[in-house]
């Protein structure tokens, strides 16, 4: 009777997500035949109980039939990219897809190993900014306000000009100089981290340096507006904030672009040596404010998903996965490729589009702890 129940509650969601009219002449789903298909086909990566076999393979054990199928026909017409994937569906009817479907949708939730990640793992990237950034404090000063002049302030500076400047810096588009040694020595997922914690902390307000006229910077200041924000408090991950930065790094940095030693086809190519230095006076006696809220960034990424994936969801007949309970090396891989526009979704490619790999980890960490639908 059981099985007659699920064949039952699963026909009608196939039937219900089809592009076909229901009718009397709808296919059933036959779950012996499903269950052959997957032992010959699919068990290999993904088990008879829908468990991945490997990291980076998902599950599939009462996955939403709906998704299931547009995934395996995005495969079979060429609309999606495995290999092996494409091979296997090209041989199958739309009955057999149908069936190995039910087969997988019918299998009751996987419970947790007991090796898997918990909440408690759940890595915090601001955490771990901050954990990486002692290596920056003796130049760039406490929680990045810095204290020596020339150098410049990390505090609440745009996170993906913060990393944009690292690689520059590692790609030698820019002078290393004394950091060589510790910029060498991080790896991408450390640079990003830092990027979240600078940003999130407050900048220090500066008073007026020795040099320049802030007052006479002001109306100067009005063709760097446009992109660094009113005041210099920019709105753009990638533009940096120019308020409260050092007033000697901002002249010798403005001159280098003018100068063709930095490359910006728009930075001041035609001001004085005053004018760049009034500039630099105005911006640095501007209050600015941190960029992020590094605590609650991943929260936010978490939340947009929870509105489509999140506990108790209805994705039954529609082509949205559950997540919950997932391999998180296939989570974290999805939403890469969502993000770089190597798996087709604008919807999904826009709500990934501001996050780093490091939130994306964090993210696809929590749904993987979480206990299977």
């Amino acid at each position: 009777m059981r099985h007659l129940f699920v064949l039952t509650v699963v026909s009608a969601l196939l039937v219900g997500c089809s592009d076909k009219p229901t009718g009397p002449t709808e296919p059933m789903v036959d779950l012996v035949a499903g269950k052959a298909l997957a032992n010959d086909n699919c068990a290999a990566c993904h088990g008879l109980d829908g468990r991945g076999t490997a990291p980076g393979i998902p599950h599939l054990a009462a996955q939403s039939s709906g998704y299931l199928l547009d995934s395996l026909r995005a495969y079979k017409e060429g609309h999606r990219f495995h290999a092996a994937l494409q091979d296997m569906t090209a041989h199958m009817s739309d009955d057999d897809l149908r069936n190995v479907v039910g087969f997988y949708a019918g299998l009751p939730p996987l419970e947790t190993q007991p090796d898997a990640i918990t909440a408690a793992d759940v890595p915090v990237p601001y955490k771990r900014g901050e954990e990486s950034a002692y290596v920056c404090a003796t130049c760039h000063g406490p929680n990045g306000n810095s204290e020596i002049a020339g150098i410049p302030s990390l505090a609440g500076q745009q996170p993906l000009y913060f990393v944009s400047a690292v690689q520059a810096y590692l790609h030698g588009n820019r002078t290393m100089g004394a950091m060589e040694a510790t910029l060498r020595g991080l790896k991408k997922s450390d640079i990003e981290n830092m990027a979240l914690y600078y940003a999130s902390q407050v900048p220090a307000e500066r008073a007026a340096p020795d040099i320049g006229d802030p007052v006479a910077g002001e109306p100067l200041s009005g063709q760097c507006g446009g992109c660094h924000g009113s005041h210099g408090v920019s709105h753009d991950s990638i533009t940096p904030t120019l308020a409260g930065q050092d007033a000697e790094y901002l002249i010798s940095a403005t001159k280098a672009y003018r100068d063709k030693t930095r490359h910006h086809d728009v930075m001041l190519a035609d001001s004085s040596d005053a004018d760049i230095a009034d500039i630099a006076a105005f911006y640095s006696v501007q209050k600015s404010r941190p960029a992020e809220d590094g605590a609650s960034s991943a929260k936010q990424l978490i939340d947009n998903c929870d509105r489509c994936h999140g506990p108790g969801v209805m994705n039954e007949n529609v082509a949205i996965p559950k997540i919950s309970g997932q391999d998180r090396e296939y989570l974290a891989r999805a939403l890469r490729a969502y993000r770089d526009d190597r798996r087709v979704s604008s919807m999904m490619h826009k709500m990934t589009l501001p996050y780093s790999d490091t939130l994306i980890d964090t993210a696809a960490t929590e749904y993987a702890s979480r206990p299977a639908e």
